[in-house]
């Protein structure tokens, strides 16, 4: 299967393109349809591999999603279950939910999740806090929960016999065919629940479930979470009809996380055992699985400094452990989904031990076969495994950072790996269980997100949202000035190499002299640099006369453990000096106003935002920094503790990346400072005390504040439109004189 190339695509929108492209505003990056088209999210193959099932927008609404399908023999897709049909979508859901959306940053209303069975009889769609079930049999679609409280994490059991899910704080099963439901736990309240993921699972750890299904259903695994020992960090969640106090269970840097035990219960006997997870109990329970037969649970066990992980190995039956193996890491470890079980009694396991993300097949007994993949670039993931064909399917940087294609090789027998799908942008696809066909999702600078179905061998089955940018689609009034980002690498001072994108302004002229903007992020683990459909907000930017730049510094992910390593325990350091470099570079180039440079950034970006304006002899004239952490001390365990250890063993290092102690060096009137007044996350105090320490020094700096709005305000449907255009007036008047 070929693709065809950027060049002849840019050809082609030449050729085709409106010769006079409407501008576009920042009015229309917020109003429906969405600018990047129907783009399939939540894909999945049902069981039997006769369909594919997903998560798509409303035209009229895009932040209001429907289940649909498409069979694989072909025919146009269809709409499975109509959200509106079965719900207004005006309920108010619980705080609890709002948590667990907004840690695994869904923003969108509708129907946002949904499982299959094993079986592919059912289809299990949770929605606005109640429960559905589709019978693909007959397409009848049955309500089977109408509470008061929100049935949260539900899924339904490997055989189809149960629906399971968590109500205020307790874990329930009820029979899919119909009857009483029956509450497997009954002491949740207050700081004690069970069945759930707690708060540092969710935003830290990639874990988002505290409860596992056996294969066989007869037993199932699940968490008890205490959180009494968790600090109480009073919040205000500030929103347009007043303020109400919320006590928030909140571990900050040092301080006590939660403590979570596993127990595993037989479904027949009723009788639950606890698993032993060691003396320690500050640990975190990083992953749970069982192993094919139904025999043996296994349990990620990272240490509470993140430098040593444990395979455990527990008898369902009698909860006797074992440790299989162990990772060490004199820095730290970053987790991955890439532990898989096979049938056969051994395992999958992803390592950096060698230096870069790496695939390994071990026996049950812990003793390493083989190392699956090897080479200087990472693993970016298992997508799925064919035991059929004893091959693993995972995504991959091979060729570039900059782009992500799908591959395959030979757990059995490794070898090089096959690439399933070509360069030139970003994929990403799910494996059907049996027989190696996925789906694949696809998208570059120059082509929206795409998805089609692929057969074991890469060939494009189908497609199931192609989402063509031609005539038609949302973007099609702006294709002429489709933005075109050129690349290029800087050397970092310990002679890595860091990857940098610019965007040019619309209509650009060579001759002339341009403001610029750095739009950062900068954090460990995150790339933002790569050869990605751009985001259509960041064209408005471009309209407005800018040239954008981003770079991704030491720390980014999608690298080498040695460059991710690279700020370990000196967080606002490299990354700064980084950024800086860039900047020098941006500011050489003949067609950039080096007196008229902006930086700005969310999250970890606001940090970086306000690290960099109050960096000696910044380069910067004006900032925007986005709900920043601005002293490490305040965020929470897990992530803080992974890059800088805990408080009282860094003092150094927390002081330094402190904001509160740079201040003196920001210029007057240069910095403005954003943040959501409901925010769980980065807690509205990282910027309040900023606000306090500079209005003490009487350093003048602009504020906008979103009531209501948590951590994703840019994002937001109801107040993204506002982030977006203050953005573009502060920078107007500071760096175009507006």
């Amino acid at each position: 299967m070929k693709k065809p190339s950027l060049t002849a695509l840019a050809a082609v929108l030449a050729l085709s393109s409106p010769v006079l492209a409407e501008q576009l505003t920042p009015e229309r990056i917020f109003a429906d349809p969405s600018l990047s088209g129907p783009t399939a999210k939540g894909v999945a193959l049902s069981p039997d591999g006769k369909r594919v099932t997903y998560l798509k927008s409303k035209p009229e609404a895009a932040n209001v999603q429907d289940l649909w399908a498409a069979d694989v023999k072909g025919g146009e897709p269809y709409r499975l279950i109509d959200s509106a049909a079965l719900s207004s979508g005006n309920k108010e859901l619980s705080e609890a939910e709002k948590a667990r959306r907004e840690r695994a940053r869904v923003q969108a209303r509708g129907i946002v999740e949904y499982s299959w069975d094993k079986q592919g009889r059912f289809i299990l769609v949770p929605l606005d806090g109640d429960l559905y079930l589709d019978s693909v049999a007959d397409g009848k679609v049955t309500r089977l929960t109408e509470t008061p409280g929100d049935e949260v994490d539900a899924k339904v059991s490997p055989k189809g016999g149960y629906v399971s899910y968590v109500r205020d704080q307790n874990l329930y099963i009820k029979p899919i065919t119909g009857g009483a439901e029956t509450a497997l736990t009954t002491e949740g309240k207050d700081a004690l629940s069970f069945g759930v993921a707690e708060f540092i699972a969710q935003e830290e750890l990639d874990r988002f479930t505290g409860y596992w299904w056996s294969p066989d259903e007869a037993r199932i695994v699940y968490t008890r979470v205490d959180e009494s020992g968790v600090d109480i960090v009073p919040r205000a969640d500030i929103g347009p009809g007043g303020a109400t106090v919320v006590n928030q269970r909140y571990p900050r840097a040092g301080r006590p996380n939660a403590v979570v035990d596993l127990f595993v219960r037989d479904l027949a006997s009723g009788k639950a055992i606890q698993l032993d997870l060691g003396a320690k109990k500050d640990i975190y329970v990083a992953r749970v699985a069982w192993a094919q037969d139904g025999k043996t649970v296994y349990v990620e066990r990272l240490s509470r400094d993140q430098k040593t992980l444990d395979l455990l190995a527990f008898d369902a039956a009698t909860g006797k452990s074992r440790v299989v193996l162990t990772e060490t890491d004199p820095h730290f470890l970053e987790l991955n989904n890439d532990f898989k079980p096979l049938k056969d009694g051994t395992f999958l396991w992803g390592s950096e031990r060698d230096g870069n993300q790496h695939l390994y097949r071990y026996a049950a007994d812990g003793k390493l076969l083989a190392q699956i993949t090897k080479g200087d670039w990472p693993v970016g993931g298992v997508e799925g495994v064919d035991e059929d064909r004893k091959v693993v399917i995972f995504g991959a940087s091979m060729d570039s950072p900059l782009e992500r294609r799908i591959y395959e090789v030979s757990y059995a027998k490794p070898g090089t790996p096959k690439a399933l799908t070509p360069g030139g942008g970003w994929w990403t696809a799910k494996v059907a269980d049996t027989g190696g066909a996925f789906a694949a999702s696809y998208n570059d600078p120059k082509t929206p997100p795409q998805t089609a179905l692929y057969s074991a061998d890469g060939k494009r089955v189908r497609w199931i949202e192609e989402n063509k940018l031609a005539e038609g689609h949302p973007y099609w009034p702006y294709a002429v000035n489709l933005p075109t980002p050129e690349y290029g690498t800087l050397k970092a001072a310990d002679g890595q190499t860091m990857y940098y994108e610019i965007l040019k302004p619309t209509n650009f002229d060579p001759a002339k002299k341009y403001p610029a903007i750095v739009s950062v992020y900068g954090g460990p683990h995150a790339q933002r640099v790569n050869k990605t459909w751009q985001s259509p907000s960041e064209r408005t930017y471009l309209e407005a006369g800018y040239v954008i730049f981003k770079l991704d510094n030491r720390g980014s992910g999608n690298r080498s453990a040695a460059f991710k390593r690279a700020l370990d325990r000196h967080m606002g350091t490299v990354e700064v000096d980084d950024q800086l470099q860039g900047a020098k570079f941006l500011a050489s180039l003949p067609y950039v106003d080096a007196s008229k440079l902006g930086v700005m950034g969310w999250s970890y970006g606001g940090f970086m935002t306000l690290m960099l304006m109050t960096a000696p002899d910044t380069p910067f004239k004006a900032g925007a920094a986005g709900a920043p952490p601005t002293q490490w001390g305040l965020y929470d365990t897990a992530y803080t503790e992974r890059y800088m250890g805990k408080p009282d063993e860094n003092k150094a290092g927390y002081a330094y990346a402190d904001i509160n102690n740079r201040l003196d060096n920001l210029k007057p009137g240069s910095l403005l400072l954003l943040h959501g007044m409901a925010d769980d996350n980065v807690i509205f105090e990282n910027s309040t005390r900023v606000m306090s320490a500079l209005q003490k020094k009487a350093i003048p700096f602009e504020m906008a504040l979103y009531p209501g709005e948590r951590h994703s305000a840019p994002g937001s449907k109801t107040k993204g439109l506002s982030v977006l255009k203050k953005h573009l007036e502060f920078f107007a008047r500071k760096l175009q004189g507006q």
